[in-house]
C-alpha cells in the first residue's frame, strides 16, 4: 500500500452522518472506491464522483485491498461482516477495518474470523463527530496487530489527525468507551452550568466566553455549549447512537466489576429523551431535561 505505488483499492460500507465525508476524503485522495449502503441513495453523491456501487458488502470486499465498515450497531457489524453476503464471504487477503463504535468482544471475534480467512482486521472507532469527519481531523483509536496498523496508517491519515495504536484486537473499542464515558459526564456538566446561568439571569454567551478558557474548558463546552444556547439540536452525533455506546460501556464496566455512576445517570437521561421521541437529535439535546435552552 506504498504511496509510491498505485493507490489501494478501498471498499467502504456505511454512509451515515460521518461515513459519507470519510469515504469522500479517500476518493479525493485518488483511491478507487467501491461502496455499499442499505439505503442506496446515501451513496449516490459518491457514485456520481466516481465510486463504484456494489449490491452487497461481499461484492465490496471482492474487489478491494482495504475494506472499511462504518455502520450503526454491533448487530449491523455482525451482519455486514459475517452475514450470508458479508465482507468475509469474499474478502481475499484484504485488510478489514471496522470504524463503528462496537463491543470489544465482537472486535476480538472479528479479528479471529478474519485471520481464519487469510485477512487482517482492525477495530478503529473514531471521535470527532460530523465536523471532524468533514474536516478530516478525526481521532482514531486502533486495535489490532502492529503490522496491520502500519499498513492501515496511510489510509487512516486521509480521515483523521490523531491516530493511535492502542494495542491488540478490541483495545480500540475499549479506548472509545473511555472517550464516551468522559463525554457523558462532561455534557451533563455543560447542561447544568448553562441551566444555572439561565436561572441566575446571566448572559449565557458571556458565561461561555468566561469559562471556556479556564479549567472547565472542553470540546463539549466550546462546541456544544453554543449550540445549546442557540437551541440548535441538529445531530453531529445522534442520541440513539450515544445511548448504544453508553450501554456497551456499562456492560463492559459490569464485567470488570466497575461502578460508573456518571455514565449510569447519563444513560438514564438519554433513555428518557429517546422515550420522548428525540432519539435522532444531537447529544446536546440533553439540555431539554435541564431547561438550559436560552
Amino acid at each position: 500500500m506504498s504511496e509510491a505505488t498505485s493507490p489501494a483499492r478501498i471498499g467502504f460500507v456505511g454512509f451515515g452522518i460521518m461515513g459519507q465525508s470519510m469515504a469522500g476524503h479517500l476518493l479525493a485522495a485518488g483511491h478507487p472506491l467501491r461502496v455499499y449502503n442499505r439505503s442506496a441513495d446515501k451513496a449516490r453523491a459518491l457514485v456520481g464522483r466516481g465510486a463504484v456501487w456494489c449490491d452487497t458488502p461481499g461484492a465490496v470486499a471482492a474487489g478491494s485491498d482495504v475494506v472499511i465498515t462504518m455502520v450503526g450497531y454491533p448487530r449491523d457489524v455482525e451482519e455486514v461482516w459475517l452475514g450470508a453476503e458479508g465482507v468475509l464471504t469474499r474478502a481475499r487477503g484484504a485488510l478489514l477495518i471496522d470504524m463503528t463504535t462496537s463491543s470489544p468482544e465482537l472486535a476480538q471475534r472479528l479479528a479471529r474470523e478474519a485471520a481464519a480467512r487469510g485477512c487482517r482486521a482492525l477495530d478503529a472507532p473514531v471521535s470527532g463527530g460530523d465536523l471532524g469527519a468533514r474536516e478530516a481531523r478525526l481521532s482514531i483509536m486502533v486495535g489490532g496487530d502492529t503490522e496491520a496498523f502500519a499498513q492501515a496508517l496511510p489510509v487512516l491519515q486521509r480521515m483523521g489527525k490523531t491516530i493511535v495504536h492502542t494495542g491488540g484486537a478490541g483495545t480500540g473499542q475499549h479506548t472509545k468507551m473511555c472517550n464516551q464515558l468522559v463525554i457523558a459526564s462532561t455534557i451533563m456538566g455543560v447542561c447544568e452550568g448553562l441551566a444555572y446561568a439561565r436561572s441566575a439571569g446571566l448572559d449565557p454567551d458571556l458565561v461561555l466566553q468566561c469559562i471556556s478558557g479556564g479549567a472547565a474548558g472542553s470540546f463539549q463546552l466550546s462546541v456544544m455549549g453554543p449550540k445549546i444556547v442557540e437551541g440548535d439540536l441538529a445531530p453531529g452525533f445522534m442520541i440513539e447512537h450515544f445511548l448504544k455506546d453508553l450501554s456497551i460501556a456499562l456492560a463492559e464496566a459490569d464485567r470488570l466489576g466497575l461502578q460508573l455512576p456518571g455514565a449510569e445517570q447519563a444513560r438514564k437521561l438519554y433513555a428518557q429523551l429517546v422515550d420522548q421521541g428525540h432519539a435522532r437529535e444531537g447529544t446536546q439535546a440533553l439540555s431539554r431535561l435541564y431547561g438550559a435552552r436560552a
